[in-house]
C-alpha cells in the first residue's frame, strides 16, 4: 500500500511538472485530542489505554487537477504517551505502564475547493491510506509495530497572504481502522487463546499551517 501511494505521487509529480500545472506545498501543525482504546488480548486478559493528545506535524504535496479540485499526498506524525492499565481476571491482578507511541499517517486523497472570488478558499477533503503505529513498553522492554488501513476527513480554509503564500486553517478526523490489539499494539508480546479483539483509533484535530503555491498565481488561477 505504501509503495503504491509513493508511485502514484511520483507519477503525478512528473506529469504536473512536465505540463507546468499548479503544485502546492503544505506544512501542517495540528493539535489532536485524547482517544481511549481498549481490547481483550486473551480470553481472560483485558487492557484500556489513553492515547494522549498533542502536536501532530507533517506536510503534503497537492496537485491542482482543476481550479477547484486537487490530489494531495500527505504525511503526518505524532509522538505521544499512552498510559495503559491491564487486568488478568484469572489471577485477579492489575498493572499499569506508560507506553511510548509513534503514529505515522501516509494518506492520498482529493480536496474540493469553493471559489469565492476573493483570497479565501474554503475546502473539504477525503483521504485514504495507511497508519504505521510503533509502540514501546519500557517496563517489559518490548517494541511492536503495526500497519493498518487509515482514513481522514477534513474541512478548512486557505487565506492567501499573497499570490503564492497562504495560511491554512483546518479541522480533521483521522482514523486507524482496527489498529489496536492487545498482543500486537498495546500488549506485552504475550497472548492467550480464543480471543482476537481490536479497537479502531480515532483522532480529532484542530490546527493549520502554511501553503506555498508553485507554477502559477493561486489567487488568479480561476
Amino acid at each position: 500500500m505504501i509503495r503504491k501511494i509513493i508511485y502514484v505521487a511520483i507519477l503525478s509529480c512528473m506529469f504536473y511538472c512536465g505540463y507546468g500545472q499548479n503544485v502546492r506545498l503544505n506544512v501542517y501543525a495540528n493539535y489532536v485530542f485524547d482517544d481511549r482504546v481498549e481490547s481483550y488480548y486473551s480470553s481472560t486478559s483485558y487492557f484500556s489505554a489513553l492515547l494522549r493528545g498533542g502536536l501532530m506535524w507533517g506536510g503534503s504535496l497537492e496537485f491542482m487537477l482543476r481550479k477547484d479540485y486537487s490530489l494531495e499526498l500527505m504525511y503526518l506524525r505524532q509522538d505521544t504517551k499512552a498510559p495503559t492499565d491491564y487486568w488478568d481476571y484469572n489471577l485477579n491482578r492489575a498493572r499499569h505502564t506508560d507506553l511510548d507511541v509513534g503514529v505515522n499517517y501516509i494518506l492520498l486523497g482529493g480536496n474540493r475547493y469553493m471559489y469565492t472570488g476573493k483570497k479565501v478558499e474554503p475546502y473539504g477533503g477525503l483521504m485514504l491510506g495507511v497508519a504505521v503505529i510503533n509502540t514501546k513498553n519500557n517496563d517489559a522492554d518490548v517494541s511492536n509495530s503495526v500497519t493498518k488501513f487509515a482514513w481522514d476527513i477534513k474541512l478548512g480554509v486557505v487565506i492567501w497572504a499573497s499570490d503564492n503564500v497562504g495560511v491554512k486553517i483546518n479541522t480533521q478526523l483521522l482514523s486507524a481502522v482496527q489498529a489496536v490489539g492487545g498482543t500486537v499494539y498495546f500488549g506485552t508480546g504475550g497472548g492467550g487463546a480464543g480471543v482476537s479483539s481490536y479497537s479502531t483509533m480515532l483522532q480529532f484535530g484542530l490546527g493549520g499551517g502554511l501553503v506555498f503555491n508553485f507554477g502559477g498565481h493561486a489567487t488568479t488561477q480561476h
